[in-house]
């Protein structure tokens, strides 16, 4: 069957909500181990179970067929995957906007090809400015490296730069105001993110450690005050705005503010796994339609249609009871 056969109905689900964006995972590694995102000593998935780049192309030119209009490449870290230039190249001639996550350590080497290859906005995560805290969270990862990379993204002329920060009570919460001001001074976007109870951590229990976004809020207005914003960027964030700077502070809140009724959004593992919700497990697995079925559009695109008859009305996250999710978010995909 060819694309142009092919049926570009939008994806929608029994709740009526429509899939209008994609994060697509193309790597589990990273050069981190990021203490909320994955353990210390992680096994990596073998490559045979891996999607090929033309794999990946072609999940995601089957979303944008069916009408979504945004794909976020996540990992693991993204650009630590052999020969990722050549999808983004690719991905960027698809009429979707696109998007990355990174943590910002390979920016120095790639932030001028990702903007010519269409990349429009950049993620980087960031959760301390000191260097000996932010090696503790990251456990392998050096301040200074990302630092450049941010510095490399705003050289490079990306539309728009937001820093991600998980906040976590007792370990970097202090640093909040700091991050802010930090933000401002670039010239950039953050968010602050309540951590997603994914994968067994043993270095902080979670309902010790949760940090509220109203919490944040709240402290950040007692500086800057915040005016909320009707800006949308098509994912969860909730944005608000300073009077003084271009700057804007976003929260997602995945525990305290529930989004559910909002998802527009599906997740695509580097395994395949076609993810419905972040904090369930309802799957499909797009790498076996992928190779019983090569070539066929036709196979790949119905399974995403069927899809939709599984997608979950929310997630149910429940900080007293861990893990709920037992894979790590390196393996769901930033």
């Amino acid at each position: 069957m060819s694309d142009r056969t092919l049926n570009t109905d939008p994806l929608i689900d029994r709740f009526g909500r429509q899939v209008t964006y994609l994060r697509l995972s193309v790597t589990d590694r990273c050069d981190f181990r990021c203490v909320y995102c994955m353990a210390e000593k992680m096994e990596f998935l073998p490559r045979a179970e891996v999607l090929s780049l033309e794999e990946l192309y072609d999940v995601a030119a089957a979303f944008v067929r069916r009408g979504v209009r945004k794909i976020r490449l996540t990992g693991g870290e993204p650009l630590v995957r052999r020969d990722v230039m050549t999808l983004i190249e690719r991905l960027g001639q698809l009429p979707v906007e696109l998007v990355l996550t990174t943590n910002g350590s390979q920016l120095p080497v790639h932030a001028d090809a990702l903007v010519k290859a269409g990349v429009k906005r950049v993620n980087i995560s960031l959760d301390s400015l000191n260097p000996e805290r932010f090696h503790e969270l990251t456990r392998t990862g050096r301040l200074e490296k990302v630092l450049d990379g941010i510095e490399a993204a705003r050289q490079a002329g990306f539309e728009r730069i937001k820093l991600n920060t998980v906040v976590l009570k007792g370990r970097n919460e202090d640093e909040v105001l700091d991050l802010v001001e930090f933000a401002r001074r670039g010239g950039l976007d953050i968010s602050f993110i309540e951590e997603m109870p994914l994968g067994q951590i043993v270095e902080h229990g979670r309902a010790e450690s949760f940090c509220s976004s109203d919490e944040l809020r709240e402290l950040i207005s007692s500086r800057y005050p915040l005016v909320e914003s009707t800006e949308n960027t098509g994912g969860p964030s909730r944005y608000f705005r300073m009077a003084d700077s271009a700057s804007r502070v976003g929260f997602i809140s995945p525990h305290s503010h529930n989004f559910c009724s909002e998802c527009n959004r599906v997740r695509v593992t580097v395994e395949g796994r076609l993810l419905l919700c972040l904090g369930n497990e309802h799957s499909v697995d797009l790498r076996d339609v992928l190779r019983r079925y090569p070539g066929d559009a036709g196979k790949l695109d119905q399974a995403l249609v069927d899809a939709m008859e599984i997608k979950p009305e929310k997630h149910e996250f429940d900080l007293d009871q861990e893990p709920q999710i037992l894979r790590f978010m390196n393996m769901t995909g930033g």
